[in-house]
């Protein structure tokens, strides 16, 4: 056993090498910490530990692998650009004859991307060795150019608590460490090497990461697979549809590459958003030696489709790293060299295989859509009444509905009725067109035409009374004073139904309206300040030959109705005016006060009906803002409810807006 209190032997690093790669190589954690898993996997490991201690900001690494001796650290550890596939036998490891992910001998420069300590702990044939490497010193040295090496500093044997392999102490971290769940799974995407078919494991605070820490296969709907690991994937994700795939690559030169895994679809596009890490799984991955290569060749291909945005994937090129060819990674070892006749020629492969699964993919969803659709008892029985032709149609309808990236199921029940009001408004047309056939003998025709016509009309209303109810109970929410007036200024003028279900259709014209608030701005003006601070917003419209003016009162302000009738009398004249320079003077007016609080006359029974005299004197009423939400709830729930026994198409839409999509199984 070495004593290692001394520096006996000389381990160096060459800081030109240092200068031209830089020590910040990596961006993140799991990338950092995938590197030195990496070197565990080419010492022949069985076994990784990854401890993190928050309290302490540190993170150990630790692994049974073969370890290294004095030569190995300084001849090959710390000599960033060992090529070691170069080396006699060392290409390939001894115990398992794993093909090495190593190759330039840079990866343990990330680990200072995210530490400012690394501490390497190592057991060799009893030889302990032990060092310290600290970022601050290796760049005091790189300042000074008179000098060209780092030298770490040693530990003596004494202080290495290690039994067999190697242990890496990252300190003075510099990056927040996230959740151990997190970790787990980013660590768990990057490797496919994980677990006992592969004499490989890792843990991490104790948990074994295993491959469902990938949490992607209960994602999957359709899979399209490649070789031995896609097969493998395939028998658990449990998929609908799955589909074997070649996987030579025929375009390439020697027409002797291959790619194993596969590519999937989910069943929803908001499945692809993991909800844990907040990693986008809408992506392809590129492995190469059970490691990540590349995080996302799909984006590569600028797919504009539907299907796209349901698509994952996991491939594997090892043929991208062979030992004969050149290095095909980038610096940065994140990436792909992207103009690599390797790399050209995988990218033709996955493009053809995604025309193919856009067109697979189509018709797989329009099928189960038609199933699903057929599982809807009221749509099955409106299919069964439709002609031969228009059943094309409307299979056609649902296959493409859930085509759509719609994962919200109210959406989507959405989606089923206003295709059904669609398809019944093109009938409807049909028929229409064939009314210059009716004669004596025919005037089914007719009678169709107008079954048809009321019942899309009642059903068109429905969906109009279900917006609006939602507007008007929103409101009713609204308990504060304030927020109901904000709320009505902005509803109420431009939905004047608010006031008055019949004003369904108020207008007006620009010109007459521009006259209108000249003449009020004039009296406005000229009223006591009392009575211009009380108006909060007013508005002029027409409906059914009547000028309605409706002017918003402060909420907070109590008033009598002589006040108000006074101050609607100056409208009216002014209005009255307006009218008769246009000769127009024989047309009704109508003034709408809504007011916060009941008038102070309103506290007698007398005061109540004198209130209401005088207010008919000017074609005047008061509105409350509560009575007003009241009131517009309560005629539209009353008509709900009175329209109950319309149509078979307002049935049938009540019925899928019922329905609960969530329960329904496409096969």
């Amino acid at each position: 056993m070495n004593d290692s209190k001394g520096p006996r032997y000389r381990m160096t690093l060459s800081l030109n090498v240092l200068n031209h790669l830089g020590l910040g190589l990596y961006s993140n954690v799991p990338a950092v910490l995938s590197e030195a898993v990496a070197n565990s996997w080419d010492a022949d490991a069985e076994n990784v530990t990854i401890k993190i201690n928050r309290e302490l900001k540190t993170i150990t690494i630790e692994d049974d692998g073969h370890g290294m001796s004095i030569d190995d650290v300084n001849d090959k550890y710390l000599y960033v650009g060992y090529k070691r596939r170069e080396k006699p036998d060392e290409a390939v490891t001894t115990k398992f004859n794993r093909r090495v992910m190593g190759r330039k001998g840079i990866g343990k420069l990330s680990l200072f991307s995210i530490a400012k300590t690394v501490e390497v702990h190592s057991i060799t044939n009893g030889d302990f060795h032990g060092f310290r490497m600290d970022l601050e010193k290796i760049n005091k040295v790189i300042e000074d150019v008179n000098t060209t090496h780092y030298s770490p500093d040693p530990i003596s044997s004494e202080a290495i608590e290690i039994s067999e392999g190697t242990k890496i102490i990252l300190s003075d971290l510099k990056r927040e460490l996230r959740s151990d769940k997190w970790l787990r799974r980013r660590l768990a995407r990057r490797f496919s090497i994980i677990g006992s078919n592969y004499s490989f494991n890792i843990k991490l605070n104790g948990e074994p990461i295993t491959v469902e820490d990938r949490a992607y296969y209960d994602k999957l709907q359709y899979i399209w697979t490649y070789g031995t690991r896609g097969e493998a994937v395939s028998s658990v994700a449990k998929t609908q549809k799955h589909d074997q795939r070649p996987s030579e690559i025929e375009e390439y030169q020697d027409g002797d590459l291959k790619i194993d895994g596969w590519i999937g679809t989910a069943q929803q596009a908001g499945q692809l958003k993991d909800v844990d890490t907040q990693e986008s799984l809408n992506k392809i991955v590129i492995m190469v030696r059970g490691k990540l290569a590349q995080e996302d060749i799909l984006e590569e291909f600028g797919e504009g489709g539907v299907y796209s945005k349901y698509i994952m994937g996991e491939i594997h090129a090892d043929f991208l790293d062979d030992d004969d060819e050149e290095d095909i990674a980038t610096t940065s070892r994140q990436k792909i060299i992207e103009d690599d006749v390797r790399y050209q020629a995988l990218k033709e492969k996955l493009r053809t295989e995604l025309k193919y699964i856009q067109q697979k993919w189509t018709g797989f969803r329009n099928e189960d859509g038609q199933k699903k659709a057929m599982t809807i008892p009221q749509i099955k029985e409106w299919f069964a009444d439709l002609n031969a032709d228009h059943k094309k149609v409307a299979k056609k309808l649902f296959g493409n509905i859930f085509q759509l990236p719609i994962d919200d199921e109210p959406d989507q029940r959405q989606l089923f009725i206003s295709s059904i009001l669609a398809f019944e408004g093109l009938k409807l047309r049909n028929l229409l067109n064939r009314i210059e056939e009716i004669s004596v003998n025919n005037l089914e025709i007719l009678t169709d035409v107008f079954t048809q016509l009321n019942d899309l009309e009642a059903s068109a209303y429905y969906q109009i009374i279900r917006e609006r109810l939602a507007v008007i109970r929103g409101l009713t929410n609204l308990v504060d004073e304030d927020a109901k007036e904000k709320a009505l200024q902005k509803y109420l003028f431009k939905h004047l139904w608010l006031l008055d279900p019949s004003w369904e259709k108020a207008t007006s014209t620009e010109r007459m309206e521009r006259r209108i608030y000249t003449a009020l701005d004039g009296v406005y003006k000229m009223l006591p300040e009392e009575q211009r601070l009380s108006r909060l917003d007013i508005k002029y419209s027409t409906t059914g030959n009547k000028h309605v003016i409706i002017e918003l009162k402060r909420a907070s302000i109590s008033f009598r109705a002589i006040s108000l009738t006074e101050q609607l009398d100056k409208y009216r004249d002014a209005s009255m005016q307006v009218l008769r320079s246009m000769g127009r003077s024989d047309e009704p007016l109508e003034f709408v006060c809504v007011i916060g609080k009941p008038l102070k006359d309103w506290e007698s029974s007398e005061g109540f009906y004198k209130a209401r005299r005088m207010l008919d004197s000017v074609n005047g009423r008061i509105a409350t803002y509560d009575g007003l939400i009241d009131n517009a709830l309560q005629a539209y729930d009353d008509y709900v409810e009175q329209e109950e026994h319309v149509g078979r198409i307002y049935k049938l839409i009540m019925s899928i807006s019922q329905e609960d999509f969530r329960s329904l199984s496409p096969n």
